[in-house]
């Protein structure tokens, strides 16, 4: 039994115990048991056995299954368990303050404010989940676990490809009607609104058995199927409130990724994927058209099936227009620009990196190719930008030079030679000109606001509750 159980059952003993004005001693003699090892049970410091709890229940003309019960006996019983309970949390012990014993002489009011401060507690800490620095270090750790996964997960995988079958998929681009035919067979409604909550992309009343989606695709690539599979996924995958930050994540990338499995399917995308490479035409865009995705979508993909089922191994990029990284993958040893704890989101790339070098491009209607030289080999990639309110964007998949010549734009002449992280690669200024305007310049730092700004405090990281559930009342189905 667990602690609370024990707790629960010393607590109903004691109550059923006191209801009839006995003592412990009385109790004792009827049962033949100790004083002291009753205190115990009653305290739930030990757990009796069977035979002794039939004795107690016979002694107290309590039938046993009500004896035994998990529910605490009374209003006050169920305040003290929680008050027990609530101070052996991580949470109060990192206070370092002492423990309130729940005695008789506490007024029943005392424990309600108790146990109410104790669950504001723990709620305001679950609510900020983790500091950036926590977060950075919880999403390096999955990204170095899928890195020894090869990207690939494949009971999502063939979850993915029984639920499309289901549904009645065949070939081509995943149509909304399917989507919807999938959310149907799990007992969801898709529904789309004007008024989601700012801090969220979908909301799910689990009550009523709805998907809430935007009227239109969000700009930047999360389209209205991706976000329909996503909610799906949780669903289907079994998810509960994420506990902590790193739960937080890996919930987020086991429903991105079942939302590309689904959008591009394993084995239509392996044999799409099988023939480019036997015809030496890998290419990120022909994979994005074949099956009407976006471009960083098919380049993501792109990485869970290419060591499994290609032989190939790779990386993939989102950096900004001032070379920020915003995600990553990679297995083929590229040396992204990381942390102190080994994260590479925030960091800067190098601006010979052809991540960067593409916003540098005149002609961006077609992908960018580039050989990198860098400290760790040759590198080949292709590049493609896009935008979103927040500003440009570019999606990088790479590969190493050895296994270039699967893919279409091989045979660019565009080269260059990175040393980052040395310094005097791309960071220092030449000499001449830190001479020339070290003193003689003071530019004005942009400021950037989103840095400051406090996340919603809420169950979900960075997800108003308030927010959420006034939308939830205001749609919910009228129940005359």
């Amino acid at each position: 039994m667990t602690y609370n159980d024990l707790a629960t059952l010393g607590q109903r003993i004691r109550h059923f115990r006191n209801q009839r004005s006995w003592t412990l001693e009385r109790l004792s003699k009827a049962t033949g048991v100790a004083v002291s090892q009753l205190s115990l049970v009653e305290n739930g410091k030990r757990e009796p056995r069977i035979s002794l709890l039939r004795s107690i229940s016979e002694a107290l003309e309590v039938p046993l299954g009500e004896l035994a019960s998990n529910e605490p006996p009374s209003k006050r019983a169920a305040l003290e368990l929680s008050l027990q309970r609530l101070q052996e949390t991580s949470v109060y012990g990192a206070l370092g303050l002492p423990k309130v014993r729940p005695t008789k002489a506490i007024p029943t009011t005392m424990l309600e404010s108790l146990v109410g401060l104790h669950e504001e507690l723990v709620r305001r800490n679950e609510a900020t989940i983790a500091t950036p620095e926590e977060a950075r270090i919880a999403n390096t750790q999955l990204r170095l676990e899928m890195r020894e996964r090869n990207n690939y997960l494949p009971d999502i995988e063939d979850l993915a490809e029984e639920m499309l079958r289901e549904a009645g998929y065949g070939v081509g681009p995943l149509t909304h009607s399917t989507v919807a035919r999938m959310a149907g067979a799990i007992g969801l409604e898709i529904i789309h609104v004007h008024d989601l909550p700012h801090s969220t992309r979908t909301v799910t009343d689990l009550e009523n058995g709805r998907i809430y989606l935007p009227p239109a695709s969000i700009p930047g690539g999360h389209g209205l199927r991706s976000l329909a599979l996503q909610a799906i996924a949780h669903r289907l995958l079994g998810h509960s409130r994420p506990r902590n930050y790193a739960e937080f994540l890996r919930q987020r990338i086991e429903i991105n990724y079942y939302a590309a499995a689904c959008l591009l399917p394993r084995t239509p995308a392996v044999e799409f994927l099988g023939a480019a490479k036997q015809a030496k035409d890998l290419a990120v865009e022909d994979f994005r058209d074949a099956f009407g995705v976006t471009h960083e979508t098919a380049a993501m993909r792109l990485t869970n099936l290419a060591t499994s089922y290609l032989d190939l191994p790779v990386h993939v990029l989102r950096v900004g227009s001032q070379g920020t990284v915003f995600k990553g993958y990679e297995n083929d040893e590229v040396p992204f620009p990381v942390d102190a704890n080994n994260a590479i989101e925030g960091q800067v790339t190098c601006r010979k990196w052809a991540a960067r070098m593409v916003f540098e491009q005149e002609n961006r209607s077609t992908e960018f190719y580039q050989y990198t030289d860098t400290p760790a080999g040759t590198f080949w990639c292709t590049a493609q930008t896009g935008s979103t309110t927040a500003g440009e964007f570019s999606i990088t998949f790479g590969t190493p030079y050895a296994h270039a010549k699967w893919f279409r734009g091989r045979s660019t002449s565009f080269r260059t030679e990175s040393t980052c992280p040395d310094s005097n690669c791309c960071r220092r200024p030449s000499p001449q000109l830190a001479k020339r305007w070290e003193n003689n310049s003071w530019p004005s730092a942009t400021l950037h606001a989103h840095i400051l700004e406090p996340l919603p405090i809420g169950i979900f990281p960075g997800v108003h509750d308030t927010e959420v559930y006034e939308f939830l009342e205001r749609h919910a189905p009228s129940e005359n």
